[in-house]
């Protein structure tokens, strides 16, 4: 038996859930810019507390480790360690595309392969592909975008390409015959991410809360400060 909470700010989007023994509980999710660090504490106690639980009968948090915004995964997981060490619960991380990929699967034939693609500037994303069994056949990456991306893949078998980057995939390979672009916007959510911490709870894949650092993938590359002039 496992009671898990879960957190994902990898983007603007910001969603807690509750899940027992991999099971959803409650879910909040708030789609408004900048929320994580204004609002992530309130959805946190909400959903624990509207499930009749209280965050001391925890078994373990869980969070979104990234890729995804610099902030936003500063957020999440400073705060999911924060819960960590005040309650003395282990720590599980959740590759945040391995749970976007997990939102989709069974939604499409088993052939297709899963990209998951989180906007990362300019053409940019951070992407990966998984198959239908969730194993990751093409490893979490940064790519720029542009005509010649994932030839070698769309040539061998249809590739569902999803999330708030996929709009740069869809400008440069809808023409593809085997690209498949779903129109809703499919956003991580701790939804997912709480039921593959529960296979990672199982399996007893847990982080060590005083070491642990989001998944950034690539260095921040802030913008250059204005010279003043006097």
């Amino acid at each position: 038996m496992s009671l898990i909470l879960s957190i994902d700010t990898s983007t603007t989007v910001c969603s807690v859930a509750l899940h027992r023994d991999g099971a959803v509980l409650a879910c909040f999710e708030l789609f408004t810019e900048k929320s994580s660090s204004g609002m992530l504490t309130t959805l946190i106690q909400n959903v624990v507390h509207q499930s009749g639980h209280q965050l001391s009968e925890l078994d373990a948090v869980a969070v979104a480790k990234g890729p995804g915004s610099y902030t936003g995964l500063r957020i999440g997981v400073s705060t999911a360690k924060g819960l960590c060490f005040a309650l003395d619960k282990p720590l599980l991380a959740i590759n945040t595309l391995e749970a976007m990929a997990w939102q989709v699967n069974g939604f499409y034939p088993v052939s297709y392969a899963l990209c998951p693609l989180l906007d990362a500037r300019r053409m940019e994303v951070y992407c990966a592909v998984y198959d239908s069994e969730g194993r990751e056949r093409v490893l979490t990456s940064a790519q720029i975008i542009d005509e010649q991306s994932f030839a070698d893949l769309l040539a061998q078998q249809t590739v569902v390409f999803f999330g708030n980057g996929a709009a740069k995939c869809r400008a440069v390979l809808a023409h593809q015959p085997n690209a498949v672009f779903p129109e809703q916007v499919i956003h991580p959510s701790a939804r997912t991410v709480g039921q593959l911490a529960a296979l990672a709870y199982r399996e007893g894949r847990f982080e060590s809360v005083a070491d642990f650092e989001p998944y950034y993938l690539k260095d921040f590359v802030g913008t250059k400060p204005k010279k003043l002039v006097v």
